[in-house]
């Protein structure tokens, strides 16, 4: 790369959260049979209407908002037309000239150092079905389930410089679209996903250079790996003195390589015109405004109120940030206990966010209430119940077998202060392993672990703090 720079632009494409598709009243339910959410609507049929779900505006004027962009007081609905068997009308519903949002950006930051990146736009339009090859029975099956769900494609201006940024950049339009709850962000189902336009040119020169468009990845990882591996293949063929050939090509995972898809179309190839079928979207600066007063802060401003005012790290407001409902839960704790939030929050990553992680876990689901877990929390602090067993509490709870103040008193811990037992106890442990009393007294601090171990086994509910004093003061009499 040391003679070449990459340039790339992003065309996002967040699947709308509606309950019913952006021209029908279809349901955008996801893992339904195969085309059993398609309608006469959908399917294309003769003298079927579309008729413009009104909700997908609403949200389309909150992204534009949440970017700092122009709002279109008149945008237009075009037919994109193209053949494709997923396609049933043989053209998309689309925007091209009047687009509902124009203009805005973003802030991405790698490693301290920011960077905007310009949006160029920001249209709605109906998604197409879905084609599943079958190399079995060599043919394909079509599932128009998906076929007219709402999308907002964002096209961001061509001034990324690398797939790491395209992946900043991919993430914070991510972050913003689950914080304004227009989209769930579930990439693994289609519901965020992008196509990457590629291009390599020589250092110092204006000149864009041929792109091509890497089509439909929806996985972070991918993304970056499918751009480095076409800025590799482009800068060889470059170099070889060969020509690029603008065209659309398609990412494989499992070899780690870009191929041909087809000749990439102009939009001439396309023959945009005005679907006569629906009206222009009218809106007027009251909506606008409404909409305004009604949008939550944006991550770029919570990170800096966490960092001012909660003095959390980086690490901490990722993962906060992560998800609205994360951030939504913990800051209802935050407000109900006097305990300082850096605190919670380490508390939430130990137990709670653990099993989102890996269990794949929906604050949603209400398995634990903000006021569960301060009180919790708060238990903790008091040493009313041990740190070790934080873990355990959560996993009870979740089975819902007693309420929160059992679990804490079943588990609260003993101090162990004048208790004869644990005295007992230690001194025996001391008496039966000597060998580790000579290494703690030849300097070995750490055997203390293994004492404490020791005690609990025997000793469950017992404060290990505690525990851990009296046999320090034991080791010391000897």
């Amino acid at each position: 790369m040391s003679d070449w720079e990459s340039v790339i632009g992003l065309e996002i494409h967040v699947q709308l959260l509606t309950k019913s598709k952006i021209f029908s009243a279809s349901s955008t339910s996801y893992g339904s049979n195969p085309n059993k959410q398609a309608s006469y609507i959908d399917l294309g049929m003769p003298g079927t209407l579309p008729i413009l779900n009104k909700s997908v505006i609403k949200k389309a004027v909150e992204f534009g908002l949440a970017i700092n962009a122009k709002i279109a007081k008149q945008s237009i609905f075009a037919r994109k037309n193209y053949f494709y068997p997923d396609l049933p009308k043989n053209y998309q519903i689309s925007q091209l000239d009047h687009p509902i949002v124009e203009g805005g950006f973003v802030s991405i930051s790698d490693k301290g150092n920011e960077k905007i990146i310009n949006i160029t736009r920001a249209h709605l339009e109906e998604d197409a079905g879905k084609s599943i090859h079958s190399n079995e029975n060599n043919c394909t099956y079509i599932d128009l389930n998906r076929a007219g769900t709402p999308l907002l494609e964002i096209v961001s201006e061509p001034e990324i410089s690398s797939a790491h940024e395209a992946v900043l950049y991919m993430k914070k339009i991510h972050k913003i679209v689950t914080f304004l709850k227009i989209c769930d962000g579930n990439m693994q189902e289609g519901s965020f996903r992008c196509d990457a336009n590629v291009s390599v040119r020589k250092k110092g020169e204006n000149r864009l250079g041929t792109r091509t468009e890497l089509k439909n990845i929806n996985s972070f990882r991918f993304v970056e790996k499918a751009i480095n591996y076409e800025i590799d293949r482009q800068i060889e063929i470059l170099e070889e003195g060969k020509e690029i050939i603008q065209e659309t090509r398609l990412y494989d995972e499992n070899k780690n390589i870009t191929k041909s898809m087809r000749t990439k179309e102009e939009a001439n190839d396309y023959r945009y015109f005005p679907d006569p079928d629906l009206l222009p979207i009218d809106i007027d600066e009251e909506y606008i405004q409404d909409i305004k007063r009604t949008l939550p802060d944006m991550p770029d401003v919570k990170m800096k109120f966490y960092k001012d005012e909660y003095k959390l790290n980086d690490e901490q407001i990722n993962i906060i940030l992560s998800s609205f409902d994360i951030m939504q839960f913990l800051e209802k704790v935050i407000i109900t206990t006097k305990i300082e939030p850096k605190k919670i929050v380490n508390y939430f990553i130990s137990s709670l966010y653990i099993k989102i992680n890996k269990e794949n876990y929906d604050l949603n689901d209400k398995n634990i209430e903000p006021q569960e877990f301060c009180h919790i929390i708060e238990a903790l602090e008091s040493n009313k119940i041990s740190k070790n067993n934080l873990k355990k509490i959560i996993d009870e709870l979740f089975l819902k077998k007693d309420s929160v103040d059992k679990i804490i008193d079943n588990l609260s811990v003993k101090n162990g202060n004048d208790d004869k037992f644990i005295d007992d106890l230690i001194e025996e442990i001391i008496i039966n392993n000597k060998k580790q009393v000579d290494d703690y007294k030849n300097g070995k601090t750490k055997i203390l672990g293994f004492f404490v171990g020791q005690v609990l086994k025997k000793a469950k509910n017992y404060d290990p703090s505690l525990i851990k004093e009296k046999i320090i003061k034991a080791l010391e009499d000897i």
